[in-house]
């Protein structure tokens, strides 16, 4: 082996400067022999070239004239760790020696330290550690347990990495609710077309149709349906579009009331027969409109569906709610979850992970939502329940800080918004200020993964999915 560079300068056994000398790039992995430990793994945090060109010097060059230029490149090093004799990550205790030689670590050796691997048991194959040929994998146990959390800008690739993880999941089997405002992955039912891409990362097209199952108001497999007797006057007037919405609680807590005396489920047309009865005014005939637009929904009926009737074990019940108003989707979220939660705290349901797309409108930081409250709760005690979250975003900074930091692993695409990227710099262990500004020029595609799996945050290319992508962007122009 050949050495990229040598140790030199103040050094400590966690972050040690290098010159360089062979080829070598930001992000790039290296090993170390310690005097002590032997050989350890570190990673090129940043690396810079200082030179004698000054200013006067390079106008001497525009104009042509031959200048001596001295150039030399040095890197901070950030350490990794190696693995002792009983497989654990340690440091080593006492600091480098200077003059050490530096070397371009292999990807047998950057995957043992590591610890990655794919066909392991129980882990979900996301992709390749970025510019290697090493398969990242992630603990479906510790997504479960520990909940995770996929972020990016609009446009960045969230839902298609949400969809790899998904696949990944229904390959063990594991029970999964999506909550999926957009309508995006039904299309998981397809297989994708094939792509030299695909032959690379070792996947190939394939169907899970046999595993989704679709709940929709305008039909998919199973109807959408919650029980409207459930729903009580605050949640219903919280949904209507209405001026001075307090003014009608009255009319349509009598017009509700009477009703549940008479039949312990009803619809709505009972309910505007009863406030037909008691009053014709413009409140009314106010409500009415209202409660006619609800019924057109399809959403609350008579009787709704059963938990046991949405959770089926090993398959992924997709929460389809396109074409649902904001509020009614919250509203939506809010019971199911709710629901969800209860039964699994029963153990009327199998251990699940529920995926919330968007999920800065169903938990956000500021301003309230049906779903807040349930859904930080499900953050913080889901786990003791075997109920896992996958929370996924655009706006980091929007997500209730409850709910996010509570996500043990997350994976980060492209996100360039300020106070997006300040968020993620709170809420992530060990991103060190190099990886947080590289986070802004991910090619699509390349994802930042952190993990208490993980001794460090990594860069993964995703793999191709096998299936579908139904969150396509659409072309206007061909």
């Amino acid at each position: 082996m050949e050495p990229i560079g040598i140790l030199y300068g103040d050094l400590s056994p966690t972050v040690v400067n290098c010159s360089i000398s062979g080829k070598i790039r930001q992000g790039d992995y290296v090993k170390i022999k310690h005097q002590e430990v032997g050989w350890v793994l570190a990673k090129v945090d940043s690396i810079e070239a200082k030179t004698n060109l000054s200013i006067e010097k390079s106008y001497q060059v525009m104009e042509g004239n031959s200048v001596d230029i001295q150039q030399s490149i040095s890197s901070k090093l950030v350490v990794i760790g190696y693995r002792d004799e009983r497989n654990l990550m340690q440091f080593p205790r006492t600091p480098f020696m200077a003059g050490t030689p530096v070397y371009q670590a292999e990807d047998d050796f950057i995957g043992s330290v590591l610890n990655l691997g794919r066909n392991k048991r129980g882990r979900a194959y996301i992709g390749l550690v970025y510019g290697h040929n090493i398969p990242f994998t992630i603990d479906i146990n510790s997504m479960v347990q520990k909940h995770i959390s996929v972020l990016a800008k609009t446009g960045g690739g969230k839902s298609y990495l949400t969809g790899v993880i998904v696949e990944e999941l229904m390959k063990n089997d594991v029970t999964v609710v999506i909550l999926d405002p957009h309508g995006e992955y039904a299309a998981m039912g397809n297989k994708a077309s094939p792509s030299r891409e695909m032959t690379r990362f070792g996947v190939e097209p394939r169907s899970y149709k046999d595993k989704i199952i679709v709940f929709s108001a305008d039909g998919g497999d199973v109807p959408l349906r919650f029980t409207l007797s459930q729903i009580n006057v605050k949640e219903l007037i919280s949904i209507m579009n209405l001026s001075d919405s307090r003014t009608y609680v009255v009319p349509l807590r009598k017009a509700v009331d009477a009703v549940r005396l008479s039949m312990p489920e009803y619809t709505f047309d009972d309910i505007i027969t009863e406030l037909k009865k008691q009053d014709d005014s413009s409140l009314s005939q106010a409500l009415e409109k209202e409660l006619r637009y609800l019924k057109s929904l399809k959403i609350f009926d008579k009787r709704g569906l059963r938990i046991d009737e949405i959770v089926k074990n090993g398959k992924v019940s997709i929460i389809e709610m396109k074409g649902l108003p904001p509020d009614v989707q919250e509203l939506v979220v809010q019971r199911l979850v709710y629901s969800l939660f209860e039964s699994r705290k029963k153990e009327k349901i199998p251990p699940l992970l529920m995926v919330v797309e968007e999920a800065h409108n169903f938990a956000p930081q500021q301003g309230k939502a049906f779903s807040s409250k349930i859904m930080r709760t499900v953050a913080s005690e889901g786990r003791k329940f075997g109920f896992g979250l996958l929370v996924v975003s655009q706006r980091p900074a929007k997500i209730d800080k409850n709910v996010l930091s509570q996500c043990g692993t997350q994976i980060i695409l492209k996100v360039t918004n300020p106070n997006d990227l300040k968020a993620i710099g709170n809420s992530v262990e060990g991103l060190t200020t190099t990886s947080l500004d590289e986070i802004q020029r991910l090619p699509i595609g390349v994802a930042l993964a952190a993990s208490p799996e993980l001794p460090i945050p990594l860069f993964v290319e995703v793999r191709p999915r096998e299936t579908d992508d139904g969150g396509k962007n659409v072309r206007v122009v061909r």
